[in-house]
């Protein structure tokens, strides 16, 4: 079986060996999917390795870290309706991909797939997992499984063209926690986005990260995304949660250091979201305080 319609694409930092196991499973799946990978700036080998074992895949080489724009650099180049994200420690389960086409074919108006994620080598499912499962926003009749707020994007099949039309993901959130500011603004574009349980991706988790580092870039990117598109009462609310929940230690002061100190930008760029897209992730908060798999934003 192979399957035309689905492009994966990987971004990738200094994790040649970690990135070389994943594209032998992608190479390995049945809809033998063409592959794109933004090599972020390596320089461990991972581009020469890359080319040497899996010539098929195209290789973007920005020269630099862009984070996660360079998804929106590999997005450029596809061709084809669906995009498939994985990270480099990360890979789709055998026909999980096929399953995600299946539904944007069949519902015009929904922009994203998301899958259960099972956490390797253990096969134990993430604890986002569950709250994916019992989201609390009501969706149309017509969506295929619980509707969603966010999505994450090792995860995630998107209909191309609205990711296009939406912007992609911000060149200055970089990485942690990016999806919600491109997940708000497909809604605002009256799209809909959804979790899928019988598809399935497969995470093991890389040593080479610094939690510290993306545990500040997620304080700092859930502020900008409040005061980029929320409400004043609702940011402000968030924002005073925020203090009082997170770690007082120093990577959250640089957090609220880096989210104060963008405030210009944020003001020239802020864009309430429509009252039904606020309505909907009014309804998340509840569920975000409690979240366990969330508690790096408190």
């Amino acid at each position: 079986m192979t399957d035309p319609r689905t492009t994966v694409v990987v971004i990738t930092h200094d994790r040649r060996d970690e990135l070389l196991r994943t594209l032998d499973r992608l190479a390995e799946l049945p809809e033998r999917p063409p592959v794109i990978v933004t090599d972020n700036g390596s320089t461990d080998g991972t581009s020469a390795a890359v080319a040497r074992r899996h010539p098929g895949v195209r290789l973007l080489r920005p020269g630099r870290n862009l984070g996660a724009v360079g998804r929106n650099l590999a997005v450029r180049q596809v061709s084809t309706p669906y995009v498939a994200f994985c990270d480099d420690d990360s890979w789709w389960a055998p026909g999980s991909l096929a399953g995600a086409a299946d539904l944007l074919d069949r519902h015009p108006g929904l922009a994203t797939v998301t899958a259960r994620i099972v956490v390797e080598p253990d096969g134990t499912e993430d604890p986002i997992v569950e709250e994916l499962r019992d989201s609390p926003i009501p969706g149309p009749a017509w969506l295929p499984g619980p509707a969603l707020g966010s999505f994450l994007a090792a995860a995630t099949v998107l209909r191309a063209d609205a990711f296009r039309a939406a912007g992609g993901f911000h060149p200055r959130l970089w990485l942690g926690g990016e999806e919600e500011l491109l997940a708000a603004d497909l809604a605002a574009d009256g799209w809909w986005l959804t979790y899928a349980d019988h598809l399935t991706v497969h995470h093991q988790p890389s040593t080479a990260r610094d939690p510290t580092l993306r545990r500040t870039h997620g304080i700092r990117n859930t502020l900008w995304f409040t005061w980029l598109r929320r409400p004043a009462g609702p940011a402000l609310r968030r924002t005073l949660h925020l203090a009082r929940t997170v770690p007082r230690d120093t990577a959250s002061l640089r957090a609220f250091a880096e989210a104060a100190a963008a405030l210009p930008w944020v003001l020239r760029e802020r864009r309430v979201l429509p009252p039904q897209v606020e309505a909907r992730l009014r309804l998340l908060e509840p569920s975000q305080r409690r979240s366990k798999a969330r508690s790096y934003i408190g």
